[in-house]
């Protein structure tokens, strides 16, 4: 069950980040943070995903917003993976499932036949305050940066 609900404030949390770092959000309040939840690490889907945040970063600074991804893989993975591709952003390691369970994006999804549990690609919008200004769940990743894009520019 979903811990956050649109307009209302997001619970805070910390987690491991590239770069040596650790991320509260709480420390973000100010600006504007998307947070993206995406599968795996170096996937055609997820690296889609990053490349065009990667691609829209300026704008996002532009509009006060911050951009995390959030996996399961770990920290050395997520170091690899945003060296590789050049992500100016950081990647947040929920190896626990701790931020994932917060914001229910854990969902049963078939994979070759089998029923496992993993992440559900999903996009959450928090304005200056810390509320949850919109959500994107079920992401299709074409077209999906754009539209996270735009709604950042509204705030």
């Amino acid at each position: 069950m979903s811990q956050v609900a649109v307009g209302k404030k997001v619970p805070d949390f910390s987690l491991p980040a590239t770069g040596d770092k650790t991320v509260r959000l709480k420390d973000l309040r100010g600006k504007n943070v998307v947070i993206y939840f995406y599968p795996k690490d170096s996937t055609p889907g997820c690296t889609t995903e990053g490349r065009d945040f990667s691609e829209n970063h300026r704008k996002f600074s532009r509009a006060g917003t911050v951009i995390l991804g959030v996996s399961r893989d770990s920290l050395k993975s997520h170091e690899n993976f945003k060296a590789k591709q050049e992500f100016p952003f950081d990647l947040l390691s929920d190896t626990d499932e701790k931020v994932c369970k917060i914001f229910d994006v854990i969902k049963e999804k078939n994979m070759y036949g089998r029923k496992v549990l993993g992440i559900e690609r999903s996009t959450f919008l928090i304005d200056k305050e810390g509320r949850l200004n919109r959500e994107w769940r079920k992401v299709r990743v074409k077209g999906h940066v754009d539209e996270v894009l735009d709604a950042a520019k509204a705030l």
